[in-house]
């Protein structure tokens, strides 16, 4: 599936209003309204963040693929305006642990792929991403432990999203406090129960996701140190088997597949040493994540478009990604 065909999930369901599951504490009659009145530009795509990444999608193959950049403007034009972002950025203001921290990273995310477009998104994105910023700089000094889950809350997916804004937009403040309490809540860590893994709904790895994080982190010998100490046996792992993929849950480990992908490549471009061992892993998991990409079923095609974009076009520097995208 080439990268358009990833994006033409996303055209399909970014300004499809329902189904749609709000996260949505209410203060007064006045908040229960329809998706598109409380999330003017995030509304479709079955969640807010879903919405968000899937903007996020349209912005970065819009921006490799000049063939599809008129139709990925034309979307963005409509969603991402001055006034719906205006009304975004009060929604997010007035409720700080909203989609805290993986909508907000993707957020960061959507925000720093606006920046290289010839278009005003940034612009409006950026009172957003200033709330998102707030919100996330008075929370994490807070955090005791890490969250070690597989899903939306984890915390270091939601930190590396973050950390990559921050550098690519020279926000030398934020990058810093992120960098201090990674190595605050990962950097004495040990011995991962890696055979665990996975939960029977993750879309995350909580060992990997830790591991992806710290590559953003740690200098080379530091890290190779740090790896050896987590994963003393080393990484072992098989792709996960989905057996109900209209089963909106069940289905994360399609997600899973291709986000342990991903962390299992930074790796060993991280770490030379292991990449022997990691990249045919890695590429198990991409190629039987890839596969389970479709628009057979809504629970997996409102979301996995995002994240199979992600991994394709992570070493984008390196490869061209349509290409990357059809050897895949």
């Amino acid at each position: 599936m080439s990268l358009r065909r990833y994006a033409q999930l996303a055209l399909d369901c970014v300004h499809r209003e329902y189904p749609n599951q709000v996260a949505l504490r209410m203060s007064s009659d006045a908040d229960l309204r329809p998706p598109r009145e409380l999330t003017p530009a995030f509304y479709g795509c079955y969640d807010w963040h879903s919405a968000v990444h899937g903007h996020w999608l349209l912005a970065r193959v819009g921006r490799l693929d000049a063939d599809f950049a008129p139709r990925a403007r034309a979307a963005l034009d409509r969603s991402l305006t001055r006034d719906a972002l205006a009304r975004e950025a009060e929604y997010v203001d007035a409720r700080p642990g909203f989609e805290r921290p993986y909508g907000l990273g993707w957020l960061l995310a959507l925000h720093a792929e606006t920046t290289r477009w010839d278009a005003p998104w940034a612009e409006y994105l950026a009172p957003l991403a200033e709330v998102a910023v707030r919100h996330l700089s008075a929370w994490i000094p807070k955090l005791s432990h890490p969250n070690r889950t597989g899903t939306h809350n984890q915390t270091a997916f939601g930190f590396g999203l973050a950390l990559d804004w921050a550098r690519m937009l020279d926000r030398d403040d934020f990058a810093t406090l992120l960098v201090t309490h990674t190595r605050r809540l990962y950097g004495d860590d040990a011995r991962y129960a890696l055979h665990l893994e996975p939960s029977g709904e993750d879309f995350l790895s909580a060992s990997l996701g830790a591991a992806d994080l710290m590559c953003r982190v740690l200098p080379h010998d530091a890290l190779l140190a740090w790896f050896t100490r987590v994963f003393p046996a080393g990484i072992s792992l098989e792709p996960a088997h989905v057996s109900d993929p209209t089963d909106g849950r069940i289905a994360h480990l399609d997600g899973l597949n291709l986000s342990r992908a991903w962390m299992l490549r930074r790796l060993a471009d991280a770490l030379p040493e292991h990449a022997d061992v990691l990249r045919p892993i890695a590429d198990a998991h991409a190629d039987a994540g890839l596969a389970a990409v479709s628009d057979a079923h809504y629970e997996g095609a409102h979301w996995l478009g995002t994240f199979a974009v992600y991994l394709l076009t992570l070493r984008r520097d390196e490869a061209d990604p349509t290409e990357a995208a059809g050897r895949a």
